[in-house]
């Protein structure tokens, strides 16, 4: 493609020198202390003074606040003075882009701290998503941060996989939705995302990370690249960072083919592709394509990677040898360093007085972050079951609740594994949160008048027993029992869930399932709070307990979010972003699979979820009636549906209305059940609302065997329920043509509430 480059940013490359460009390639980290958070950060992270390696000129400022518990107002000050010196005391005289992770929050000590992607998933809403977004990115932009490594748009396939809970969903086209609107809150406040791991990561052997991906070409395209497709078409992402992983053999990091000929020749992206950390020298370290860092250096920039992240172990020296013996050209430094320079200039980093003063007085958790907190948390909850003890009453003379469980007092069960909490301060015993995060038990002695008596019972991850016996004494002497269990966030090895955190099974971590069996055993009613990264086989749970309540990661007030669900305060309206397993054996699963993918005759062995996509209770009861959608679409165009939805029971409440369809008789397989759109509608007891969508042909487009991304004429079945239930039922067929969709096609489907 044909890229375009201002006069000014053309004019500056021009003046620089080889070593000042290709410093314009790379960036710097390094915490005071040394601290080494994953594997091989130590063999390939360079490590020396800031102004001795940037004294070319630098590219990026790697996690200037994320690395230890600065406090952040003296660490903008240290930023500003450090650009100023950039500019004054360097021949190039340009600053610095600065990036941050920002997945669940801008990743600082003190920032507010939302609840985790996988929750987004479940909130079904992708207006709050995005301005939950926009929130950090004001935060970030204020702190003089320019791009953030977030939203990640891996699709879930295998729940055993640790990155679970930064995931979206296993639906692409849900991700694409919400990861579009993330991007744009994000980039709406001046600065530029970074849509991650571009692509088929979470497609990985066994759930394992950095696990090779076996898949075909049609499903890699028609699932694994749509949300990033989406992301980009519909959000304007300005910057893509790689996957770890090898897909058939062929590392991401080296494939020019995605990279380059996919990306900006056919996507059109004109922005920067930066590396993942250490992603470069992993192709030598890791994949062994490359038989040192020259060839790995040479082998990621001619693919296509811009930006060498988290600092230049492979696009400083090694990259000028590579550039010597002729394995890279000038040409395609030029291009790198030219993308690098134009998003400077659109950042602002070009202008004379970019900087301005350094912030003060700012306020990183505001009663607007909290406030936006407990509404996102609120959404994301999910109630699985319930034989009608919830909601509880709040103000109950007398009643006796016995708060149980491992996570029922652990403030840091709120957050996933890239939260500031559990990625930096759990390096760092002893070190204050910096904000407010109460417990379950704090927010539930909060919300509930009575006895609270709290027993942890046992561990998240330990075979102790030991303690189970004064939790089932408290369950015997209490009305109620509410069990906290679940998960523990962290990194490599340091959580149950998370980074390098993979799992072989799907029962829920150490003796929990102990625990709560035998709290059951005592005959109290027991309400289950499932805190937890991934989903876990709870079909025990879900037939015994009076009531299971599923939060992933639910953020600095996910504790108050979830005691006022259970006091009816709030109305659950969650819903499953991914199936409920069955069992682990069942795994990889996803309710996108052909019929041949449903258990039946032909296997002994069943991989029904426990639970479908698509699934959540709430205190009311919602019916539908009237679907109505013509009788034929042209292939080229839009499917207008319509339904009446009403609340038939005796509480207000938000629901979710699914769309979904199935395309019969293909010229290759598809799924039984595929989401087509959704919405969410708030309605008081016995109030109904007609709900429109305009459902573009395009959502339905597949790779046909030619690799054409064709939408064919066909019946399609359309219904409104959720992935395995059809509430009401309606067919359209779609005439004309074979469309191929082009990089314009329409992707959103838009729905109206009247």
């Amino acid at each position: 493609m044909s890229e375009k480059h201002s006069t000014r940013v053309r004019d500056i490359l021009a003046t620089l020198t080889l070593e000042e460009k290709l410093a314009q390639l790379v960036g710097f980290w390094q915490d005071e202390d040394g601290d080494v958070v994953a594997p091989l950060q130590g063999e390939v992270s360079p490590h020396g003074r800031l102004d001795v390696a940037s004294k070319d000129g630098l590219g990026h400022l790697t996690r200037v606040y994320g690395t230890a518990p600065y406090d952040p107002e003296e660490r903008a000050a240290w930023l500003w003075s450090e650009q100023r010196r950039l500019i004054s005391e360097t021949r190039p005289g340009i600053p610095a882009i600065v990036h941050e992770e920002c997945l669940t929050g801008l990743a600082a000590w003190t920032a507010a701290t939302f609840p985790t992607p996988l929750a987004w998933g479940a909130s079904f809403d992708p207006d709050t998503v995005e301005r939950m977004a926009a929130l950090i990115g004001r935060d970030m932009h204020a702190l003089g941060i320019h791009q953030g490594l977030a939203p990640v748009l891996d699709v879930v396939r295998d729940p055993r996989w640790g990155r679970v809970d930064e995931c979206i969903s296993e639906d692409p086209y849900l991700i694409g939705v919400i990861g579009t609107g993330f991007v744009r809150g994000l980039q709406s406040s001046g600065v530029h995302a970074t849509v991650k791991h571009f692509a088929g990561y979470s497609g990985s052997k066994a759930g394992r990370n950095f696990a090779p991906v076996s898949v075909g070409p049609r499903e890699f395209t028609d699932v694994y690249l749509l949300p990033f497709e989406m992301a980009i078409h519909d959000g304007g992402a300005k910057s893509v960072l790689h996957s770890y992983t090898d897909v058939d053999g062929v590392a991401i990091a080296g494939d020019r083919s995605l990279l380059n000929d996919l990306l900006r020749d056919q996507w059109g992206f004109d922005g920067v592709v930066v590396a993942d950390y250490f992603g470069v020298a992993f192709l030598h370290l890791l994949h062994e394509v490359a038989k040192d860092r020259r060839e790995a250096a040479a082998l990621a920039i001619n693919a296509g990677i811009d930006v060498e992240l988290p600092s230049g172990d492979a696009y400083l020296g090694p990259l000028v040898e590579a550039i010597e013996v002729g394995e890279v050209s000038l040409e395609t430094v030029d291009r790198s360093v030219l993308r690098v320079l134009t998003q400077k200039e659109e950042l602002g980093l070009l202008d004379a007085d970019f900087a301005g003063d350094p912030p003060t007085g700012i306020d990183l958790d505001s009663p607007e972050h909290r406030a936006l907190a407990l509404e996102m948390a609120g959404k994301s909850v999910i109630l699985l079951s319930n034989n009608g003890i919830l909601p509880l009453a709040p103000k109950a003379t007398g009643r006796s609740i016995a708060a149980i469980g491992p996570n029922m007092d652990r403030p840091a069960s709120m957050f996933g594994c890239y939260s500031y909490v559990n990625h930096v301060l759990a390096q760092r015993p002893g070190t204050p949160l910096g904000f407010e995060v109460p417990s379950v038990v704090d927010a539930i002695r909060e919300e509930f008048d009575g006895t609270v008596t709290m027993a942890d019972g046992c561990d998240i991850d330990s075979d102790d027993v030991s303690r189970i016996a004064e939790a089932v004494a408290a369950a015997k002497e209490a009305d109620v029992a509410i069990i906290a269990a679940g998960d523990r966030a962290g990194l490599f090895g340091r959580g149950t869930v998370g980074e390098g955190c993979d799992r072989d099974s799907l029962e829920l971590p150490g003796v929990q399932r102990r625990l709560i069996e035998e709290v059951l055993d005592t005959g109290t009613p027991v309400v289950l709070v499932l805190l937890t990264g991934r989903p876990y086989a709870i079909g025990w749970a879900l037939e015994r307990c009076a009531a299971v309540l599923q939060a992933f990661f639910p953020g600095e007030e996910g504790a108050r979010a979830l005691a006022r669900i259970m006091s009816g305060a709030i109305n659950p309206s969650g819903c499953l972003p991914v199936s409920m397993p069955t069992s682990v054996g069942a795994q990889p699963y996803s309710y996108l699979h052909p019929p041949l993918g449903i258990g039946d005759a032909v296997t002994v062995l069943d991989g029904t979820p426990t639970l479908p996509f698509g699934f959540g209770l709430g205190y009311s009861t919602f019916a539908y009636s009237g679907l109505e959608v013509p009788d034929r679409a042209p292939t080229d165009g839009a499917i207008q549906a319509s339904v009446k939805v009403a609340n038939t029971g005796a509480a207000a409440g938000e629901h979710v209305v699914q769309v979904y369809g199935r395309v019969r008789y293909a010229s290759v397989t598809r799924p039984i059940a595929q989401l087509l759109g959704f919405t969410r509608v708030s309605l008081g007891p016995g109030a109904s609302a007609t709900v429109s969508f305009e459902i573009p042909t395009a959502r339905l487009a597949y790779s046909n065997p030619d690799f054409a991304r064709v939408v064919e004429p066909r019946t399609v079945e359309v219904w409104v329920g959720t992935s395995a239930e059809r509430s009401v039922e309606a067919s359209v067929v779609l005439v004309g043509d074979v469309h191929v969709i082009g990089r314009d096609s329409p992707r959103l489907t838009t729905a109206m509430v009247s």
